[in-house]
């Protein structure tokens, strides 16, 4: 049975950069590969800036074709798409950002929100197992 999350596309690229800084796609698609190969289905926003930022621009376009992987309008905070699709969707949130900044108009956020580490391109989860 496969549970949907939503992943915060900006705060998972930029937990592990490139030697340049850059944030790095790697990071997308090792998330993606760990929440489905844990049965989730994740839904992954992006912030429309990223596609300037990262350091394989290409490789994030070929993500983009994905269904489950949007973009935020430009201009638009992607934290409120994130937050309200979760809402939406009754979904836990991949991020490492606390959201403290939305956290009275989404109030059970904290219960929410699964942190993680990237390490060495290498994804772990921490507390996704715990019922809100």
């Amino acid at each position: 049975m496969s549970k949907q999350v939503v992943v915060d596309g900006a705060n998972v690229a930029y937990a592990e950069r490139s030697q340049n800084g850059d944030p790095k796609v790697s990071n997308l698609v090792a998330m993606v590969k760990t929440l489905e190969q844990k049965g989730y289905e994740p839904i992954m926003i992006l912030d429309a800036s990223l596609h300037h930022e990262v350091d394989d621009p290409n490789q994030l376009e070929g993500l983009l074709e994905h269904p489950n992987c949007q973009q935020a309008p430009a201009g638009t905070d992607a934290d409120f798409f994130i937050l309200e699709t979760a809402e939406r969707l009754d979904a836990r949130v991949v991020s490492n950002d606390e959201f403290e900044n939305r956290a009275d108009e989404y109030p059970g956020i904290g219960e929410r929100r699964i942190p993680f580490m990237i390490v060495h391109g290498e994804v772990e989860l921490y507390r996704e197992n715990e019922e809100r």
